[in-house]
């Protein structure tokens, strides 16, 4: 699919919850959210239908999301019906860990290629607090789990939050130097209800360049990618810098989203949705929806002129 920006679409963010085990502050503000009613949410045999459309209009890269995706009943049996899909290439998963080490065989065994593993403190007590009562330990032995059952390479993101993890970078990118982890620093979004938190918090990713001198930057092969990366010499991983704020990458955006209630987004950063769950049931032609609904979507964000998404994170896919 080519947008009118001669933008190549090739990349489905599907969100397949929005519940979540863990309430991280820049995700959910401290009161909680309320939950989507339980009819809303796209049942998985609908989430497969509208993905098979998806790659037949030229869709090859999938990543499922949450909330937490580990927490949906019955997501194996997802992963192994897109995982038989022949066009998809690239099929990965973005999830906190908690619950990796239970589930990283058998996604292996379903098809999954790899992981994106949220990670924003070494420091035990600090993800207790970011996180609201999470514990790193089964994070990190979920990390192990992947990478012992080959749900590699796995990437680490981790969000810059001033005041909270900037003193933390050296130890992220130390991670990269023996192990073939690649860490990726995102810059804080004020998103949702948790905007308010998230504004005074913001550091830009020039900061890790800053405090880590000897990084080279790695040539980029994918202009489609958010992230620039950077290398240490001879580590065996790469460190991502992902700019949203202070330097867009909107130009060669090649993403849309799926929320779990089952609305198209165009743009993380566009309150904008178009609904594809109510013509699926209908029985209608999506395909035509889908490709009508790709003309829309905008040339870039504007969050740096304060404009800001109702939706909350955890509501529609990290």
């Amino acid at each position: 699919m080519i947008d009118l920006y001669k933008r190549k679409i090739n990349y489905l963010r599907i969100s397949v919850t929005d519940l979540c085990n863990l309430r991280c502050k820049y995700c959910m503000p401290k009161k909680g959210i309320k939950k989507i009613d339980h009819s809303e949410i796209l049942r998985l045999e609908e989430i497969e239908e509208i993905t098979k459309v998806f790659v037949e209009l030229g869709i090859d890269k999938i990543r499922i999301t949450g909330g937490e995706p580990l927490v949906r009943r019955g997501i194996i049996n997802l992963i192994e019906k897109i995982g038989k899909m022949d066009k998809v290439r690239d099929f990965a998963l973005t999830t906190n860990g908690t619950l990796l080490k239970k589930y990283a065989k058998d996604l292996k065994m379903a098809g999954l290629n790899r992981v994106n593993i949220s990670v924003d403190t070494l420091n035990v007590q600090k993800y207790r607090e970011i996180t609201r009562g999470g514990n790193l330990k089964d994070v990190i032995e979920g990390i192990c789990e992947a990478k012992k059952v080959g749900l590699t390479p796995v990437k680490i993101n981790t969000v810059l939050i001033g005041g909270f993890n900037e003193d933390e970078i050296c130890d992220f990118v130390n991670l990269t130097k023996n192990e073939e982890i690649d860490v990726r620093f995102i810059e804080l979004m004020p998103i949702g209800e948790a905007k308010d938190w998230s504004i005074d918090k913001f550091i830009p990713s020039s900061k890790v360049l800053e405090k880590i001198n000897d990084l080279k930057e790695v040539k980029k092969n994918d202009l489609s990618s958010p992230a620039d990366y950077y290398k240490i010499p001879n580590s065996k991983g790469k460190v991502g810098l992902i700019n949203p704020i202070s330097c867009k990458f909107c130009e060669n955006c090649n993403r849309v989203r799926i929320t779990c209630d089952g609305k198209l987004k165009l743009c993380l950063h566009s309150d904008e949705e178009i609904d594809l769950k109510t013509p699926l049931r209908k029985g209608e032609n999506l395909k035509e929806i889908i490709i009508n609904a790709i003309n829309k979507k905008p040339k870039s964000h504007h969050l740096e002129d304060g404009e800001h998404i109702k939706r909350n994170m955890v509501a529609i896919g990290g």
